[in-house]
């Protein structure tokens, strides 16, 4: 089979050749970006929030945090976010969820991968959870191909059955940090006898945006309440803007 591969590769890459994801031309490789939409994007780096991973405009020391995180801590222990929500990033994580590219989610866990440098090696990679109902609609869990691209390129286990999503909500998209908060509160349940699997450890929570901020908490404060030692949110953007609370 590798023969044949090698054989009709260049075939297959004359007919369909790698496309930068975020405008389409082509590009030399796949899960490549092409020159300007690289440019383009927004890359989050230190110094950030350490609680939410807002960047800073200057050095303020590793535990500083943003006065909205000091006001209202978050449940979850640190945001990485490869890139600020924009435009341009949004677009992959779109067509990730809605347009079915699911190959893009190698590419997120791709650009992931370098924030593991600071986690132990016995960490576990749980993805948010869809609903059994959105995910019979979609036939697939964005969180949860991100989360087993990221496994398979690190060797860190990921528990698919650790979290369950027990409420059916909503879409999210045009409500509110408040309304968001509320609808999820109680969206979320750990499995049956998944406390000792997760007790003492570091949990990676991986979802494909972060926005205001309200799954994450529902899913950090139910990990916390079971044992989990820590719980960061590792996602491809998390939106810098601030949302009304009303």
């Amino acid at each position: 089979m590798e023969i044949l591969s090698a054989l009709f590769k260049p075939v297959v890459d004359f007919a369909l050749p790698p496309r930068c994801p975020i405008c389409g031309v082509t590009v030399e490789a796949d899960n490549r970006f092409c020159l300007s939409c690289w440019e383009g994007l927004d890359f989050l780096t230190k110094p950030w929030c350490a609680s939410c991973g807002k960047p800073f405009a200057f050095e303020q020391g590793a535990d500083s945090q943003c006065a909205a995180c000091l006001q209202n801590p978050p449940e979850h222990d640190g945001v990485r976010a490869v890139v600020a929500y924009d435009d341009k990033s949004s677009l992959l994580a779109m067509r990730l969820k809605y347009g079915g590219r699911l190959g893009f989610a190698e590419l997120i866990a791709q650009q992931l991968e370098r924030f593991l440098m600071e986690l132990p090696a016995d960490a576990l990679i749980v993805p948010v959870p869809l609903h059994r109902w959105r995910l019979w609609s979609r036939g697939f869990n964005q969180s949860v191909l991100i989360g087993r691209a990221l496994s398979e390129r690190s060797n860190i286990v990921m528990e698919t059955a650790i979290l369950k999503r027990k409420n059916a909500t909503p879409p999210l998209r045009s409500m509110s940090a408040n309304q968001r908060r509320r609808i999820v509160k109680n969206a979320f349940a750990l499995s049956d006898k998944a406390g000792a699997r997760i007790h003492g450890k570091t949990i990676i929570l991986v979802d494909d945006v972060y926005t205001t901020g309200s799954t994450a908490n529902a899913c950090a404060r139910v990990l916390k309440a079971s044992g989990a030692d820590r719980v960061l949110v590792f996602c491809w953007a998390r939106v810098l803007t601030d949302y009304e609370q009303s």
